[in-house]
């Protein structure tokens, strides 16, 4: 006899692990904790068939403080371990915590691939626009110019733009939101879940302690509808206190307008998150601060068959033909040799 037991629902506090969380009061990452914490249990996913993946950063210290399953893993190898548990466990939730640094820098690679092959994980990106873990260096998405110890006469880089990169690789979801928006920010997390494939994230995240009042231009309330622009599917580029810009293209590039004396709403930009062709996506991944308003919300999300599912279909596939196989015959495949 079978009986059918419905599991009590988890609320957020209990996806919370026993560990002291030990970031800088006033970082951005407590806000990141907590709405990741709530969209778990708005989701209802049970806490053993999730998983937290990070390498080596402030960023990286997420998987202590949640009561899942978890590694921390060495820098920059986030996505590489990550993917390695969906091909094994297709069945888990798999999440990534990195940042700038860790992501952009020593594991750019990783994040790319991960990214190009559409393996279903969630990739949240902490950016912060420098190394907090080690004291203030300047990191992969510092600004050209950013004074700071390991660049005390100003980087002479030029930055990463990691929306970019992951539009650039084919991703087929890709987000920015930022800490203290906090409803935008579980709404961007809870979107990210429920996407089948990679899911990139960008969290513009303020280090109160190395390089605070970053997007202050992004996050203030005085300032923050003139600079960013959110996204909605199917509605115009709309944005200012007064709702009263847009952005149109003239020719190939963004322009910014002013709506009213013969500019229409139906003359501006209207975005498409589910177009195929990733080149308008690309185009508002280049648009930032202080030239255009900053985008944030969905730029791309499309569907796409998984590297994981495609794996399973390939080995069926080949066990339907060849049989099941044994570790014996693999091992005595082809040319064997005896040494004695």
């Amino acid at each position: 006899m079978s009986v059918d037991v419905e599991l009590a629902k988890l609320t957020a506090k209990e996806y919370a692990s026993d560990q002291d969380v030990r970031w800088c009061p006033g970082c951005g990452d407590y806000s990141i904790l907590a709405q990741t914490k709530k969209v778990m249990a708005q989701l209802g996913i049970p806490k053993e068939k999730l998983v937290v993946v990070s390498g080596i950063g402030c960023s990286s210290r997420f998987p202590y403080y949640l009561d899942t399953y978890g590694v921390h893993g060495i820098h920059g190898r986030a996505p590489a371990v990550a993917s390695g548990i969906k091909i094994a466990r297709p069945d888990l939730h798999v999440w990534v915590a990195t940042g700038d640094g860790d992501a952009l820098s020593i594991g750019g690679n990783h994040f790319l691939h991960a990214i190009r092959r559409n393996i279903d994980i969630n990739i949240l990106l902490f950016n912060n626009r420098i190394y907090g873990l080690t004291k203030g260096q300047y990191s992969p998405t510092s600004e050209k110019g950013k004074k700071t110890r390991s660049s005390p006469n100003g980087s002479i880089d030029y930055p990463l733009q990691p929306l970019s990169v992951a539009i650039g690789a084919e991703a087929t979801f890709v987000a920015r939101t930022h800490d203290v928006n906090v409803k935008h920010l579980s709404e961007m997390l809870e979107r990210a879940a429920s996407h089948k494939g990679t899911s990139f994230v960008e969290v513009y995240q303020n280090c109160n302690i190395f390089n605070h009042n970053a997007y202050e231009y992004a996050t203030g309330k005085a300032t923050r509808d003139e600079t960013t622009i959110v996204l909605e599917h199917g509605r115009p580029l709309i944005f200012g206190k007064e709702r009263d810009k847009g952005i149109r293209l003239n020719g190939l590039s963004p322009e910014i307008v002013q709506v009213g004396n013969g500019i229409k709403e139906d003359d501006l930009l209207f975005h498409d998150e589910r177009a195929a062709e990733p080149t308008l996506a690309y185009m508002l991944s280049r648009m930032y601060h202080p030239t255009f308003p900053e985008p944030i919300g969905v730029f791309r999300a499309i569907e796409r068959p998984t590297y994981e599912d495609m794996l399973e279909d390939q080995m069926r596939a080949a066990v339907a033909a060849k049989g099941e196989g044994t570790i014996e015959d693999l091992l005595n495949a082809g040319d064997t040799w005896i040494v004695e």
